[in-house]
Order: C-alpha cells, then sequence, then structure tokens
C-alpha cells in the first residue's frame, strides 16, 4: 500500500504509535514529513531539516534524528531541537545516517560520508573524521568512538537481549556486509567484530 509519492529521496521511517502517525525523511527535499494514520493526510512536519535521514525515538519517546548537516539531534516535547553531538575531539562529524537507542538510554549512530560527498546544497564538504560508529553516554552526553574500520557504516540494530550490535558495511569489498559485534563492559563497547552476513554480488542491506 503506498501512503505517499512525490519524495526525492526517502529514508528513516519512525512511528509514534501515542500520536497514531509517522514521520519520514525526504534528505534532498530538506523536510520531515509527518502521515497521520486516521485520516491518511501527509504534511510537512519540519523544513529545513538539516538533510534529515535516520530517525528513531528515545526512551520517553522523543524524536532523536540524524541529520547529513553534520549533527544528531533530539526533538523535546515542546518542540524544540537539542544538538546530542556535532563534532569529535574538536573536528567536525561527517554525515550521521541511522541511530537506535539501547534500553539503558545512550544513543548509538553511525557517521559515513555519504551525506557530505554528494549534491545537497549546503553539505557538501571534506570529511575531517574517519568513518565511526558513535555512542553517547544517557548520564553524561559523552561521546565515544565504539567501532572503527567500517566501510560505510549504514544500519545498525541490537539483537532481542542486546548482547550484539549489528552493523551494515554499505561499502564492503567486494561485497557489502552486515557485521556482528558483541556488545560488552556493561554494554557501552564492542568486541569481536566478525561478518554476520556477506549480501553477496549485488546484495544492497542499507538500513535495518
Amino acid at each position: 500500500e503506498r501512503l505517499y509519492t512525490g519524495c526525492r529521496w526517502s529514508e528513516g521511517p519512525v512511528y509514534f504509535g501515542d500520536g497514531r502517525y509517522l514521520l519520514w525523511s525526504d534528505i534532498p527535499n530538506q523536510r520531515i514529513l509527518k502521515w497521520e494514520e486516521e485520516t491518511g493526510a501527509v504534511s510537512v512536519y519540519r523544513k529545513p531539516s538539516n538533510f534529515a535521514n535516520g530517525n528513531t525515538r528515545d526512551r520517553v519517546g522523543r524524536l532523536i534524528t540524524c541529520e547529513h548537516g553534520r549533527r544528531v539531534t533530539r526533538t523535546e516535547i515542546d518542540g524544540s531541537i537539542t544538538v546530542l553531538a556535532d563534532s569529535w575531539q574538536g573536528k567536525r562529524l561527517n554525515s550521521p545516517n541511522d541511530v537506535v537507542v539501547k534500553s539503558d538510554g545512550s544513543i548509538w549512530f553511525t557517521d559515513p560520508i555519504f551525506g557530505i560527498l554528494g549534491n545537497y546544497e549546503g553539505v557538501k564538504s571534506p570529511s575531517e573524521i574517519d568513518q565511526y560508529v558513535f555512542r553517547i553516554d544517557p548520564d553524561s552526553g559523552d561521546l565515544s568512538v565504539v567501532a572503527e574500520g567500517v566501510l560505510g557504516p549504514n544500519g545498525l540494530c541490537f539483537n532481542p537481549d542486546e548482547s550484539i550490535l549489528y552493523v551494515v558495511e554499505s561499502r564492503g569489498e567486494p561485497h557489502r556486509k552486515i557485521l556482528a559485534y558483541d556488545v560488552v563492559t556493561g554494554g557501552v563497547t564492542l568486541t569481536n567484530k566478525r561478518v554476520h552476513i556477506d549480501a553477496g554480488p549485488g546484495g544492497t542491506p542499507d538500513g535495518m
């Protein structure tokens, strides 16, 4: 069932069951759109969106957004926007892509270079850091690198008991892959990097 057409590049759907609506990003058009379940109406939720991409909700239901405009934000209950991360060791993030919130409230996101190498007006610029997977601490707000050496880190998710983190390596050679890591040290670091799925020729895992 097609809910809407007219986007240039749709990404990052996130469902608000308590509000009976869906949000998603239309990256090049600089907007987040809203579909209302009860009426089927679609409206602009946010424009400009700073080239929003991946979205999710935190443990109290607030919107968490990865923006290709080089930051990760949280939309507060009153609608204001809080910047959670925009730099690492004094250098700008690349183009935060996808995001997941762990049960302890920590926020994990990927930071490939897709957005800043693209053609989005006002975003295209040189990379200042490597492509990492990051974690934002729920108490201090501190940013830390949890995985490096991933070629084009993209979608990510935990298994049900959060003992494994899966990360899409969307520029993997010779094929795209889904990597797996064990979550250790009280759930704050990763170890035992391995290939969970090799997508093979033409396989294109992206978000999950």
